[in-house]
């Protein structure tokens, strides 16, 4: 059966480091030779987040529209709205 991973203090660093600067997990893999999947799960753990995706930017008859509460839905996925579900970081919490 194999043995559990020990992390390092440094390791988890790197993670969050990197993470908070935008790199993806592969690249953080590739860091600290380790598998894309490894990390994903020790930067769950660490609760290591990317920076929000930048805002984008409105032209003056969007947000017009947007303010018209008789406008039609907007599609599944639109910046507006799903940033409203994925801005926020993850909830603070005990891991189970």
């Amino acid at each position: 059966m194999p043995q559990a991973r020990q992390w390092s203090a440094v390791a988890d660093r790197v993670i969050c480091d990197m993470r908070a600067g935008g790199e993806s997990w592969a690249a953080i893999g590739r860091a600290l030779g380790l598998s894309r999947s490894t990390v994903i799960e020790r930067g769950r753990r660490l609760r290591a987040v990317a920076p929000p995706p930048p805002r984008p930017v409105l032209k003056n008859e969007e947000e017009e529209m947007l303010k018209d509460p008789n406008r039609p839905p907007l599609r599944a996925g639109h910046p507006l709205t799903w940033g409203l579900l994925t801005d926020e970081a993850f909830p603070e919490g005990e891991i189970t």
